[in-house]
């Protein structure tokens, strides 16, 4: 059954006005992907976007996640206009304020679980707490048992490798969780594990999340589905 939605009429966190993004091939050909979309995301929600490969939901992620910009049209985060922002300006918005959960985890091989998770902590210039109580808060947050925080990679299974990627997604507490196919290299039944660490964070913590997936099955455990063909989106009624 679909999350209940009456706790999610809180403060707006995204707002996309008329986004259109087109890419350009040698020779000046233009190529649409996305075309005149419209999204309002508030804080707390839980969304699936759901598209098959090709439909220009990754791109649309990438917008959100302030990697790409529109070629028309105007993306607000917090009531912050992204498109007027300076790359250190995004490049601080996607330390501190968002974070992204990707179907390849990218963990460090060479780098334990617990330095693995403190790598985002490093790199945000204006992080002022103890790393220990946020890396050790959000192992927990992500469900990954404490034996494990002191293991390689290699020595997890793919579930847990996951959990410490949400884990190091988490770390530095932000406003919006982006998940792409998080669930798209896992077996169903680690897959459904993993889904219920990320509701769990959504119900405990209020963490927006966006899920990014082809995976229709999804739709039946989020607050909203928006689904994008072609480039166009439309939500469930």
């Amino acid at each position: 059954m679909r999350m209940d939605t009456k706790s999610t009429t809180k403060r707006e966190i995204i707002r996309l006005e008329n986004i259109s993004k087109s890419f350009y091939l040698s020779g000046g050909l233009e190529v649409p992907v996305l075309h005149n979309i419209n999204l309002k995301v508030h804080e707390g929600e839980m969304i699936a976007i759901l598209g098959q490969s090709g439909s220009g939901k990754s791109t649309l992620m990438n917008i959100i996640g302030g990697l790409d910009v529109p070629t028309e049209g105007e993306y607000y985060f917090e009531g912050k206009h992204v498109n007027t922002m300076s790359p250190d300006d995004l490049a601080e918005m996607r330390s501190s304020s968002i974070s992204f959960v990707f179907q390849a985890f990218h963990l460090l091989p060479s780098k334990t679980v617990y330095q693995n998770v403190q790598m985002p902590l490093l790199y945000q210039r204006s992080f002022v707490g103890e790393y220990d109580e946020y890396i050790r808060h959000a192992l927990k947050r992500a469900a990954l048992e404490e034996e494990h925080w002191k293991k390689k990679p290699n020595q997890l299974s793919g579930g847990q490798r996951q959990r410490v990627a949400i884990a190091r997604a988490i770390v530095a507490r932000p406003q919006l969780l982006l998940a792409d196919e998080p669930t798209g290299n896992l077996d169903s039944r680690t897959g459904d594990r993993i889904i219920d660490a990320l509701q769990y964070l959504n119900k405990t913590y209020g963490m927006t999340i966006i899920i990014v997936t082809h995976d229709e099955s999804l739709a039946h455990i989020v607050h909203r589905v928006v689904h994008i063909k072609d480039g166009y989106v439309h939500e469930e009624a």
